[in-house]
C-alpha cells in the first residue's frame, strides 16, 4: 500500500472531528440542531446570521467553515460512503466538485478565524479560547485540504500544528474535556499508520497510540459537551476499522436518539448489525428506514430509497440469500443514476457477483461492465474487470 493510499484510509477519522466549545446554551445551538441533522443549506444560513451579529468571533467563523465543508462532503457522497460502505469516500463526480465561490467562503472563513485567535493571542498568548479558536481552524483546513483539495500532506501538517496548540488548551484547561476530542483522533490515526511513515518530519515528534486514542476518545463521548458527538463518531469508526462492533451500536442508538432526522445514522447502524452478525436486527433498521423514507418524515426526503435497496442486497448477499440480494440490488442498480458513485459501483459489482454465486454468467459479465462504466479507474471497477474473465468465488 503506497504512503498516499495509508494516509487517504486513516486521515478520514480527523475528517470527521469537529472542535467548538461548548457552553450550556449557546448562540450556535440551533445551527448545529441542522447540522447534526444533515441539514447543512440550514446550517450554513443559521451561522452566517449569527456571525453578522458578532463578527469578531473566530468561533462563529469555525462553525460557518465547517457546515460549507460537510455540505460539500454530502453532496459529493463522502460522508454517506465512509460511514456507511467503508469504501472510497475520495470517489465523486466533476460535477460535484466544490464552486470557486465554496472554496473562497471557506478559506475565507478559515483565515479569518486564525487571524482573529491571533489578535487575540498576541494580546494574552495563552488564551485558552483562542488557541483553541486556532486548533479548530487549522483542522478545519486540514480537513478540507484532504476531502476536498487531496493536499494529504499539507492536511496532516495542519492537524499536527492543531494537536500542539489543543495539547496546551489542555494544559492550561484540564477540565475542559472537548479540547481532548484532537487528541484522540490524532493519537488514534497516527498510531495506526505503519511504523515508518511516523518517522516523518513535519509530525512534530508525535508517534501516536491507538490505545490511547480509544481511551482519549471515550472520555470524550462520555463527559463531553458538543464534542460528544463528534467523539461518538468517530469512535464507531475505530471500532468499525479495528472489528469491534458490538461495541458500537450503543454509540449508535444515541447519536439516532439525539438526532433522529439523521438517516446516516441508521445506515451504519443497519451495517454495524451485519458486522455483529446480527442480521435480522439489521434487516429491521432498514424496514424502519423504509418505512421513514415512504412517510417523507423529516429528514428522510433526502434518502432515495435506491441507497437503501443497495444497503439490504449488500446484507443479504454476505449472509447468502442470494436470491433477495438480487432482487435489491436490481432495484438499487435500476436508477443508479441517482446514487452516489461509490455506492453505484459497488451495486453494480455486487449484482454481478450475486449472478456468478448462482451460475448465472451472462448476467454476471454484463453487470460487471457496468459496474466499470459507472466508475472507472475506482477499486471496485478494477475489481469487476477481474471479474469478467474470471468468475467471482466465495471464498470459505
Amino acid at each position: 500500500m503506497s504512503f498516499q493510499t495509508a494516509l487517504a484510509r486513516l486521515l478520514l477519522p480527523l475528517s470527521l472531528s469537529l472542535a467548538l466549545p461548548s457552553p450550556a446554551a449557546s448562540p450556535l445551538d440551533k445551527g448545529f440542531d441542522h447540522f447534526y441533522n444533515l441539514e447543512y443549506d440550514e446550517a450554513v444560513a443559521e451561522f452566517e446570521a449569527r456571525l453578522a451579529e458578532s463578527p469578531q468571533s473566530p468561533d462563529r467563523y469555525n462553525a460557518l467553515a465547517n457546515a460549507i465543508l460537510y455540505r460539500e462532503m454530502l453532496r459529493a457522497g463522502a460522508l454517506e460512503s465512509e460511514l456507511v460502505t467503508g469504501g472510497n469516500a475520495f470517489l465523486r463526480r466533476k460535477t460535484a466538485n466544490p464552486s470557486p465561490e465554496t472554496h473562497h467562503r471557506f478559506d475565507t472563513a478559515t483565515a479569518r478565524a486564525i487571524q482573529l485567535a491571533d489578535e487575540q493571542l498576541m494580546k494574552r498568548p495563552d488564551d485558552p479560547a483562542a488557541l483553541y479558536a486556532k486548533a479548530v481552524a487549522l483542522g478545519l483546513r486540514g480537513n478540507y485540504n484532504f476531502l476536498v483539495r487531496k493536499a494529504w500532506m499539507d492536511a496532516l501538517r495542519e492537524f499536527t500544528q492543531g494537536r500542539k496548540l489543543a495539547n496546551r488548551v489542555v494544559e492550561l484547561q484540564p477540565a475542559f474535556i472537548d479540547a481532548r476530542l484532537m487528541q484522540g483522533v490524532h493519537d488514534y490515526v497516527l498510531g495506526s499508520l505503519p511504523f515508518h511513515y511516523k518517522l516523518l518530519g513535519f509530525l512534530g515528534g508525535f508517534r501516536g497510540d491507538k490505545a490511547s486514542g480509544i481511551a482519549t476518545l471515550k472520555l470524550v463521548a462520555e463527559k463531553g459537551g458538543r464534542n460528544r458527538t463528534e467523539a461518538q463518531i468517530v469512535l464507531g469508526l475505530a471500532y468499525r476499522r479495528d472489528k469491534r462492533p458490538r461495541e458500537a451500536v450503543p454509540l449508535l442508538l444515541d447519536l439516532i436518539g439525539r438526532h433522529p432526522r439523521n438517516y446516516i445514522y441508521r445506515l451504519e447502524l443497519a451495517q454495524i448489525y451485519a458486522d455483529a452478525g446480527e442480521p435480522g436486527l439489521a434487516v429491521k433498521v432498514l424496514d424502519e428506514l423504509d418505512r421513514l423514507t415512504a412517510a417523507a418524515q423529516p429528514g428522510f426526503t433526502r434518502l432515495i430509497p435506491e441507497k437503501i435497496a443497495y444497503a439490504r442486497g449488500n446484507l443479504h448477499f454476505w449472509y447468502n440469500d442470494t436470491d433477495k440480494a438480487i432482487t435489491s440490488l436490481r432495484r438499487a442498480t435500476a436508477a443508479s443514476d441517482k446514487l452516489d458513485l461509490n455506492t453505484g459501483v459497488l451495486a453494480w459489482m455486487r449484482l454481478g457477483q450475486a449472478y456468478d454465486m448462482k451460475g448465472q454468467r451472462r448476467e454476471a459479465v454484463d453487470a460487471y461492465r457496468r459496474a466499470v462504466d459507472f466508475a472507472p479507474g475506482s477499486e471496485p471497477a478494477k475489481e469487476s474487470s477481474r471479474y469478467i474473465s474470471s468468475p467471482y468465488k466465495r471464498r470459505s
